[in-house]
Order: structure tokens, then C-alpha cells, then sequence
């Protein structure tokens, strides 16, 4: 669904505000309903008894208009009401189901009505899986093109900016990655709950973007500070010290990186609200802009003005500053980026949620990190080897990620008017395709491992211990596609609590792996670590679509059956 969508205000995205009725009349519209059924089933032919069950199930629909919020969903963020597409009374089921008739044609009526495609699930899903899988890769490519420049410069200038790289990478995903997934299901909530327009430009009113725009200014203010002022401090936990040759030029490398950490966390606020609006293509384009600067500035601030590290460094900052800015402008055509008055914002549900995605992602930090540093006891031959493999297993879970992103956004905009039904057509379609496209990765990475190894090296010895750990590599593709889409089905429905607390649990099982299995496998062991890691998440997100109770307890609910008049 694109964006002229949203402005334009269709009624599943902008739901009016329903007026209020005392019960008695509702009940008295659904009892005059099924009476009608009754009596025109006896009295009618059964082409006339279908069109006007359907006339009575949508007048039913219109008269009704306060819905009941289940205990689960009153416990999110906030009580707004809902459209009467998300009604599930007995008596308008009994009243718009004469038969199977016209019960579908009163549901596509709804669908009609509200803006809704159930059929269109696949296709919208893979459409906005696409392009957020080149959005998620260009960033990889441009750092290896900055690193590719660099590494002319010679080794020290390499191995200084590396650690620098290195340092704002982890502080970023640290703090950066839960915004991102948590401004993607609260922005996908608010436009299918509570979106409005502004009485004068017309643009979208919601509170979700203005409470992720704040905070985001203000995490990238305390980020560049706290990597400006504590560089020294952040390469001496790095092994770097004052007599290391690498200190001076890491040091300024990483300070005048810290620069640009408010654009690169605006960038990447912006880029979740994008996707809670359904739209990954235009941050690829954006996105894509800004890193064509870096491919100008680059050759032409290092040799050109022979700035070596630095010049890599303002490069890299002034694409950041480019594509946050053009990000920035797009979104303020589409939405209110400020309200009028900052007690309007909202920024409970991102603290509370960013506080547990916070842990979650410290506790897969800190087990890649264990990992690494297991395989770097291993020796130099099994430590090239492991980062050959852990390249080649990071890149390809690019496509199951994007789905997982996808998902989310889908299911957030279902999820928050009660469209269990959609709900579950996406999770179904998004597993299988899951599961699909991980036994592909699987297959395609046996059959050419062993010629995409060589692109890293020549070194027989690291090629030998590389195809040691090339099964671990491909058998964990299904595993690893499928424990990321399972994460994008629980951020759909905003169960950030069961997700950190149930990653920090298989974090610290994984790790007590590969502390211990290594010893006796050598890289293997590792290897069998990290595969555990996936594999329990998977099954984290299997146990809690099982769980009778919690977000996804509608999977298990059998839908009230109509009374036969």
C-alpha cells in the first residue's frame, strides 16, 4: 500500500471516531438483524436471502460501534478505538452467515469498505521485502568501498580505521537497532489506529513519528558525545594504548566519526517509520544518494587532498548528514514531524520496549563476541577461517531479515485493528516463504562454497579448515531464516518483552557452548555454538505462537459458529 494511500485517508488507515450508543440499542439492531434472517429464509428465494443478509450484516456493522478490547491488547500502549472492521459479535456472525454465500460476500464487502486485501498478503509482503533487502546491503558495501580505499594507504592506516569502524558499529547497534524495530510497529499501530490529518497541510498527525524523531536527536547527541569525549577511553578497552602506533590516528578517526552519529541514529529512525508506513523504497533511494557522495568524496578527500584516514572519515559523516537530511524531507511531505505541544509525545512505550530490546541486543553482542574470541584461541589459520564464514553467514541473512521486517509492518497495521485473519495469513506466508528460501540458501551455499571461500583467499590451509565449517554454514540457513522471521512476527504484535527476555535466556545457554565446546571441536565447536544460538531462538518463537495466552492467543480460538434460525 503506498503512501498517497495514507494522505489520502482511506478508512483503514484513517478510522473515524465511532459514536457512542447505549448497549440495549446495539443489541436490539443485532436481535431486529437476525430476526430479518430468519424470516426472509423462510419467505425468500435463496438469491434474495443472500443479498439481504449482506445488506444486514454491513448496516449491523454500521450501527455497532464500541468494541470490546481484549485483556491483551489493553495492556499496549494505548485504548483507541477501533473501526468496525475489527467487530467479531456473535450475533452479527449470526446475522451476515445465512449460508457460506453470504458470509464471503459480507466479508469482502468489510474488506472492500475498509481498504483491506487478504488475497494480496504474498505480494505485498515480497514487494516490500525487495527493496528493503538492497537497502539492507548497501550499507555493507559502502563500508567495504571505505575500507577498500583505506587499505591502499597500507596497514596501520587499515588496522586504526578498522578499530574505529569497529567501536561505532557495536555502541550504534547497541542503541540504534531496538529504535528501528520498535519504530516500525508503533508507527504501523498508530496509522491504522489513530491516524489523523493536520486541519491545515493536510499531512499525517502521529504521535509515534514525532516521539521517535525526538528520541533519536537525543540518543545521537548523547552517542557523538560520548564517543568524542571518550575515544581514548573506548580504544584502551579495544587493547589499544597510548604506545600503540594505531592510538593517535584511531583516536582522531573515531572522533570525527562520533560526529556524525545523530545523523546516522536520525537516519535509521526514520528509516523504521518508513517502514511502518509500508514503504522501503524510498530509503533505498535516499539511502542509495547518500552513499554515491561517499563513492565521489572518498577517492577525492583521501588522495586528492591527501587526508588519508581523515579524509574517510568527513566522507563517511557527510553522506550520513545527506541521507538523514533527504530521509528528513520526504517524511515532513507525508507527516507532522513536531506537535504543536511536546506533551503530545509518547515516549513510555519506546522507553519501556527499548529498555528490553536494549538487553536482547547485548545478548547477542556479547555471544558473537564470545564466539570470536573462542576462535581467535584457535589460532590464526582458524580465525581467518571463522571471519570468512561469519562474513558469508551475516550476508545472507540479509533476505531472511528483510522479510522479517516486512512481516512486521504488516502485522503491526492488522494487529492494531483486529484483523486476526490477516494476522495469520502473513505469519503462515512468511514462515513457509522462510523456510523456503533458507533450504535454497542452503543448497546454493553447498554447491559454492568452496568458490566463494576463494574470493577471500588462496591460503590451502584456511580453505581446508573453511570447508570443515562450510556444514555448519548451510545447515543452519533454514534455522537462521526462520528465527529471524519469527523475531519480525513477535515485533509485529509488540511482544518486545518475551522477545528480549526469552534472547537473553538462549544467549546465555549458547554461551555457556562456546565456552566449553571448542576445547574438543576446535572451530567446529564454535560453529556448533553459533548454530545453537539460531536454533534456540527459532524455537523460542515456535513455543510462543503455541502459548495459549499472550498476543497470538486468537491462533487458538475456534470462531463462534451461527445459530440456525
Amino acid at each position: 500500500m503506498g503512501m498517497k494511500a495514507l494522505v489520502s485517508g482511506q478508512p483503514a488507515l484513517l478510522c473515524p471516531r465511532p459514536t457512542t450508543r447505549p448497549r440495549s440499542t446495539t443489541r436490539a439492531a443485532a436481535a431486529a438483524a437476525a430476526a430479518s434472517s430468519c424470516s426472509l429464509s423462510s419467505s425468500s428465494s435463496p438469491t434474495t436471502r443472500r443479498r439481504a443478509s449482506l445488506s444486514l450484516s454491513l448496516e449491523t456493522s454500521k450501527r455497532t460501534s464500541i468494541v470490546q478490547v481484549p485483556s491483551d491488547l489493553a495492556r499496549r500502549r494505548t485504548a483507541i478505538p477501533f473501526p468496525p472492521r475489527a467487530l467479531s459479535q456473535p450475533q452479527d456472525a449470526a446475522a451476515a452467515a445465512d449460508d457460506d454465500g453470504a458470509s464471503s460476500l459480507a466479508a469482502k464487502a468489510n474488506d472492500a469498505l475498509f481498504g483491506l486485501h487478504p488475497g494480496s498478503v504474498g505480494i505485498e509482503l515480497i514487494l516490500l521485502a525487495l527493496p528493503a533487502v538492497l537497502g539492507q546491503a548497501i550499507d555493507p558495501m559502502a563500508q567495504l568501498m571505505e575500507t577498500a580505499y583505506i587499505g591502499k594507504l597500507g596497514a596501520l592506516e587499515l588496522a586504526s580505521a578498522g578499530i574505529g569502524v569497529a567501536i561505532f558499529n557495536i555502541l550504534s547497534k547497541i542503541f540504534n537497532i531496538p529504535l528501528l524495530s520498535i519504530a516500525t510497529s508503533f508507527v504501523a499501530e498508530d496509522i491504522s489506529k489513530n491516524a489523523s490529518k493536520h486541519s491545515s497541510s493536510g499531512k499525517l498527525e502521529l504521535s509515534s513519528v514525532s516521539s521517535a524523531l525526538v528520541l533519536a536527536a537525543g540518543i545521537g547527541i548523547i552517542e557523538a558525545l560520548a564517543l568524542f569525549l571518550g575515544s581514548g577511553l573506548f580504544l584502551k578497552l579495544m587493547g589499544v594504548s597510548h604506545a600503540s602506533p594505531m592510538y593517535e590516528s584511531a583516536r582522531l578517526f573515531l572522533s570525527l566519526r562520533a560526529l556524525g552519529a545523530p545523523a546516522n541514529v536520525i537516519m535509521l529512525a526514520v528509516q523504521g517509520i518508513f517502514r511502518g508506513f509500508k514503504d522501503t523504497k524510498t530509503p533505498v533511494l535516499y539511502i542509495g544518494l547518500g552513499n554515491l557522495s561517499a563513492v565521489a568524496l572518498l577517492p577525492l578527500l583521501i588522495y586528492g587532498f591527501q587526508l588519508g584516514i581523515t579524509g574517510a572519515a568527513i566522507s563517511t559523516v557527510a553522506s550520513q548528514y545527506i541521507i538523514a537530511i533527504l530521509l528528513i524531507w520526504s517524511l515532513s511531505k507525508r507527516a507532522v514531524l513536531l506537535p504543536p505541544r511536546m506533551d503530545q509525545l509518547e515516549f513510555s512505550g519506546y522507553l519501556k520496549s527499548g529498555g528490553m530490546l536494549l538487553g536482547r541486543t547485548l545478548s547477542i553482542l556479547l555471544t558473537m563476541t564470545i564466539g570470536t574470541s573462542m576462535a581467535a584461541r584457535q589460532g590464526p589459520t582458524a580465525m581467518a577461517a571463522h571471519q570468512i564464514c561469519l562474513q558469508v553467514w551475516l550476508a545472507v541473512s540479509l533476505l531472511a531479515d528483510s522479510l522479517a521486517v516486512s512481516a512486521q509492518a504488516l502485522i503491526a497495521s492488522s494487529y492494531a485493528i483486529l484483523d486476526y485473519k490477516r494476522v495469520q495469513k502473513i505469519a503462515m506466508f512468511a514462515l513457509k516463504t522462510g523456510a523456503f528460501s533458507g533450504l535454497a540458501l542452503a543448497a546454493g551455499l553447498y554447491i559454492s562454497f568452496g568458490n566463494i571461500a576463494r574470493l577471500f583467499t588462496n591460503d590451502p590451509e584456511v580453505l581446508m579448515v573453511v570447508k570443515s565449517c562450510a556444514l555448519f554454514v548451510c545447515a543452519s540457513q533454514p534455522i537462521n531464516a526462520l528465527a529471524f522471521i519469527f523475531d519480525g512476527l513477535h515485533y509485529g504484535v509488540s511482544d518486545f518483552d518475551y522477545v528480549a527476555q526469552a534472547t537473553i535466556v538462549v544467549g546465555i545457554m549458547s554461551s555457556l557452548v562456546l565456552l566449553y565446546a571448542p576445547s574438543v571441536f576446535g572451530l567446529a565447536g564454535v560453529w556448533a555454538g553459533l548454530t545453537t544460538l539460531m536454533g534456540l531462538r527459532m524455537v523460542a518463537g515456535i513455543v510462543r505462537l503455541m502459548w495459549k495466552s499472550g498476543p497470538w492467543s486468537f491462533l487458538h480460538k475456534e470462531e463462534p459458529k451461527p445459530e440456525v434460525c
